[in-house]
């Protein structure tokens, strides 16, 4: 008979960006009891980062662990957004059963897709937690229909086909096996019921020799990387021998000199661990993702963990703009690799590679994955310059092959025609669309990635900020011919230096849209404006209006100027077109022309056109 550990449940918390896990996670903590009565605990504790409590994204996994009925509960909560989905892969490798959290509103959703299909592919037991119940327009029962229809699609299995349900609502930290939201009990006791009796404990096998395998990374400037995993089989011990057996097969030997296990938001140190654990090792040099700890005399690796590959990369260069070095601590290129190196100690989908001059391609699973490296290094401190976002393009059976994105849709129905034809024109294929009956419509696409490539944009001001657009990676299909997507106006660039005046902004505004306001230190070649026709326009934003002391019978009316636009990091990026940098610094965001001089950008131009 199996020895099973009744003391020990592993699950991690699965769910579409922004349906709640975070929040809920909280409320588990809180109930649990592992905080002393007068402990501060901030809301979305979980979500440590600075961008993450901004946003209201999870983008690092994170360990916790709570006791319920002297049984520790260790919960991962798993980022929601796709471009972290490699990551949610390598945790779900390391817990017995999962809580899938559905929004009481809106349903299923693709990343409810995507992280219920690799739930079911590892065998994994489900416990569903309908979300947000109190919400306006909430309707539990049809989500419940939704999921199950989900699982079938899914082929889930008939035992994972017989998932309990929830219905909770993290925020207020309560919960009933009841629909309707006035049974709602005070707390989250179903829910920690239902883990204890749905959830398989881990099989007990210490006997055994060890394995060991590491999922996620952490680092620490103190003890350097720290390799996060689970114990699979046998014990580990402080001070004890150990092999590490690596991707490529090699082998090293080294002595485990700390580890740590999780309660609450801490790590604990501990002496030992069993079959079963999540623990964290530091101290071995070069622990890496999927690396497999067994006793020296038994080295026997698990199956290798799938890890991400990138399909976006961007070029990032030393800041040479005029203003260069005039708002940033570190500008060099020995700060910026140093800084670029030091993030791949943690993030294992990343690739940097050096392309000499200062410059370096960075590789990405999309948008948001660089959008918030580049984030994270402006807030400490760096300038640097990027470029225009590009999929990476790959030979797969001697045809060029590009990321494909599913892309799912929820719009108005009065703008299904207007968003239909915009997709279609960056090469999108309809796969299906649902009317749900109350006035929206759910559209799914399959998209070329390039095509999705500043959408987002044009897609928020064609739906008047309603629709509501997710995707996550589909697969790599034969590359589509043709121009895909891209921005179809010009922009209105500045001609000289100096400081924007309201009289130089007035005389242009019917030029286009301006992007800056006045009293802003411009340069020569900065993009300052979106032009109405498809072509650049050079303009003077500097122009001060000529002092005379000879009055007019008609005396100056009082204008008003047109509210510039202002972008945001990921806007400036998607926006950006082949010729054309993002400055960033950690107090501007500019962009600029690649070449800043109006009469070579010329020259250039017409030198390719000849070509």
């Amino acid at each position: 008979m199996t020895n099973l550990r009744n003391d020990l449940r592993n699950i991690a918390i699965i769910a579409h960006v922004d349906h709640g896990k975070t929040t809920l996670v909280d409320q588990l903590l809180k109930q649990s009891g592992i905080f002393r009565s007068n402990e501060q605990v901030d809301d979305r504790a979980m979500d440590s980062n600075v961008i993450e409590r901004e946003r209201g994204i999870t983008i690092l996994a994170k360990n916790t662990a709570v006791l319920y009925k002297d049984t520790k509960i260790n919960i991962l909560d798993t980022p929601g957004h796709a471009d972290f989905g490699g990551e949610v892969e390598r945790i779900l490798k390391m817990v017995d059963g999962v809580i899938l959290v559905v929004d009481a509103y809106e349903g299923c959703m693709p990343q409810t897709r995507f992280v219920l299909k690799k739930a079911l592919e590892e065998n994994l037991k489900p416990i569903v937690v309908v979300n947000k119940i109190d919400r306006d327009f909430a309707r539990p029962e049809e989500v419940v229909d939704e999921v199950l229809e989900l699982f079938i699609e899914l082929e889930a299995n008939d035992e994972q086909l017989e998932f309990p349900v929830v219905f909770a609502s993290g925020f207020n930290g309560t919960a009933s096996l009841s629909s309707n939201p006035e049974d709602q009990e005070d707390t989250l006791q179903v829910l920690y019921d239902a883990i204890l009796e749905k959830i398989p404990a881990p099989v007990d096998n210490r006997e055994e020799p060890l394995q060991f395998q590491v999922s996620l990374l952490d680092y620490s400037d103190y003890v350097g990387r720290i390799g996060i995993g689970r114990v699979f089989r046998g014990s580990i011990k402080v001070g004890q021998q150990v092999a590490v057996m690596k991707r490529d097969g090699k082998v090293k030997n080294h002595r485990i000199t700390k580890m740590s296990g999780f309660l609450g938001l801490k790590r604990v140190d501990i002496e030992e661990a069993f079959a079963g654990d999540l623990i964290a090792i530091s101290g071995i040099e070069g622990i890496d993702v999927s690396d497999t700890i067994c006793p020296v005399d038994h080295p026997e690796a698990l199956p290798l963990l799938h890890i991400d590959e990138p399909t976006l990369q961007m070029q990032f260069l030393v800041n040479n703009s005029p203003f260069a070095g005039r708002e940033g601590k570190w500008v060099t290129s020995r700060k910026i690799e140093e800084r670029l190196n030091q993030q791949l100690q943690t993030d294992v989908s990343l690739r940097v590679e050096s392309t000499g001059a200062d410059s370096w391609i960075v590789s990405g699973r999309g948008e948001l994955h660089l959008s918030i490296l580049i984030e994270n290094m402006r807030r400490e401190g760096f300038e640097l310059q990027v470029s225009k976002p590009e999929v990476i393009i790959r030979e797969i059976d001697g045809k060029k092959s590009e990321p494909v994105e599913r892309v799912q849709i929820e719009i108005p129905e009065e703008h299904t025609g207007a968003v239909i034809e915009s997709l279609g024109a960056r090469k999108g294929e309809m796969v299906d669309m649902v009317n749900s009956g109350s006035g929206t419509v759910r559209l799914i696409f399959l998209v070329p990635a390039r095509g999705l490539i500043g959408y987002t944009t044009e897609f928020l001001t064609m739906t008047r900020g309603y629709g509501i657009l997710n995707h996550t990676f589909d697969s790599y299909q034969p590359m589509t011919s043709g121009r895909v997507g891209g921005r179809a106006e010009g922009v209105l660039v500045s001609m000289d230096n100096g400081t924007a005046t309201p009289y130089g902004i007035l005389h242009v505004e019917e030029r286009g849209v301006i992007f800056v306001e006045p009293g802003t230190d411009v340069y020569e070649g900065m993009i300052v404006g979106e032009h109405n026709r498809d072509t650049d326009l050079t303009i003077n934003l500097t122009k001060a209006k000529q002092q005379s002391n000879i009055r007019t019978a008609n005396k100056d009316q009082t204008v008003s100027i047109k509210k510039p636009r202002i972008m945001t990091l990921e806007e400036s990026l998607e926006y950006l077109d082949d010729d054309e940098y993002c400055e960033v610094t950690p107090l501007s965001i500019r962009l600029r022309k690649k070449i800043l001089g109006k009469s070579e950008r010329e020259r250039v131009t017409k030198k390719k056109k000849n070509e």
